[in-house]
């Protein structure tokens, strides 16, 4: 290789060394005006652009008055950026007495800061993002191994998650020209549960054995007893009835009804288009809520479904968690008939299944929705009415049918549709 060539290969490393270090330099400066412009509050970029102008115009126009006036809009934004200077390093605790609150009641927490520096932390203002509002508190100055505590509550209006946090340490000045904002601490969910009813004495009552639900059908082999029969080639020697054959010379075989696993389905729906109002969706989460803790108390498997998913159900905290994350779905992922559908393909050996909807339901579709349930499941529809003075009960063919118009009416509806 020629020196030439040597010399021509040196000086393209050097350049593209230089362009590297230029490039570095020049993301340094992006992220530092960046920072800058973000500390910058729209009444600081007014000022500024004020400033620029009288200055301009003043040097331009010979009009001393306007240099005076850029001379002491400069001096405001030096001394209000003054009020940035200093450490916000606080070690901040986002604390919840109850992460789970029934809609209404207040969730009450804490809020600590402390100083674990070695130098004083002069006022700030700390806020807390509370769902789509906010909370402020001010700090006064901090000294070395200092705290400060706020306490807080959140009124809960709606059932729903509400994200707490993350809290934001913000440095100003008085005039709100700049403002420097630290996040602290990571946020925390509130879940704000349905309000709920409890059932009193008797469970709900369409499970009355431990083994499960006896369905019309016959088998040679279960635990539920049905008759006595004439032994049959094949039948299991061990169901012989040696008292009855002996009685009537004849071997006699036990036959059984055959019994599903108790499996408890509740199918919720969330379609807009069957329900009145919001009022009557929110009586709908409440009754599908209470009627799925009874059953879970009963230790029943339990399955809830809305349209589009299933809701987890496993236990009651996982199952109010669930609900209070429910929201109206869209007309097209249709209404309470193919949301009986769906559970009929995904849950056909059901034993108990509960359909949840509104007054808006058509009867041919609540007929049809019946009608699509898993055959010999025990059938229920509960439908909501807000205002109702009474609960109302009705058949469709072999499903009970419940009207109700408040949640305090639904164990009295039950008892109805038990007795």
């Amino acid at each position: 290789m020629s020196a030439g060539t040597i010399a021509a290969v040196e000086g393209g490393e050097r350049e593209a060394g230089w362009r590297d270090i230029a490039a570095v330099l020049g993301g340094r400066v992006l992220d530092g005006l960046r920072l800058i412009a973000s500390a910058v509050r729209p009444l600081g970029w007014v000022l500024f652009g004020l400033a620029v102008s009288f200055w301009l115009v003043g040097a331009l126009l010979g009009w001393q008055e306007l240099i005076v006036a850029a001379m002491v809009l400069g001096i405001i934004l030096v001394i209000c950026a003054a009020f940035l200077i200093g450490r916000t390093a606080y070690d901040v605790s986002l604390d919840l007495a109850r992460t789970r609150v029934v809609v209404g009641e207040r969730a009450v927490g804490a809020l600590t800061l402390a100083n674990h520096g070695s130098r004083a932390i002069l006022p700030s203002r700390v806020v807390m993002p509370v769902g789509a509002g906010r909370g402020e508190f001010t700090i006064q100055r901090l000294a070395p191994a200092q705290e400060a505590e706020e306490l807080f509550t959140i009124p809960t209006q709606r059932r729903g998650v509400v994200k707490v946090g993350p809290v934001s340490v913000v440095r100003g000045d008085p005039l709100g020209v700049f403002e420097r904002a630290h996040h602290r601490d990571e946020p925390v969910d509130l879940y704000v549960h349905p309000k709920t009813v409890l059932f009193g004495g008797q469970s709900l009552g369409f499970l009355r054995d431990l083994e499960g639900l006896p369905a019309a059908d016959l088998s040679r082999d279960d635990v539920s007893f049905h008759t006595l029969l004439e032994y049959q080639p094949g039948d299991d020697l061990r169901h012989v009835h040696w008292r009855s054959t002996a009685r009537t010379g004849v071997m006699m075989v036990r036959q059984f009804e055959e019994t599903r696993r108790s499996h408890f389905v509740i199918g919720l729906s969330r379609s807009s288009g069957d329900y009145r109002s919001d009022d009557d969706l929110e009586l709908a989460i409440s009754v599908a809520g209470s009627i799925g803790l009874r059953a879970l108390r009963d230790s029943q498997r339990v399955d809830m479904r809305v349209q589009g998913r299933e809701l987890a159900s496993g236990t009651g905290k996982q199952l109010l968690d669930s609900l209070a994350m429910v929201e109206e779905s869209k007309p097209r992922e249709g209404g309470i008939a193919d949301l009986a559908g769906v559970l009929s393909a995904n849950m056909p050996l059901a034993s108990v299944v509960v359909l949840v909807c509104g007054t808006a339901v058509r009867a041919e579709d609540l007929r049809l929705a019946c009608s699509r349930l898993p055959f010999g499941a025990r059938a229920l529809a509960v439908i909501v009415q807000s205002g109702l003075a009474q609960p109302e009960l009705r058949k469709i063919g072999e499903a009970d049918v419940v009207t109700v118009g408040a949640l305090e009416q639904l164990p009295i509806a039950l008892q109805r549709v038990l007795a």
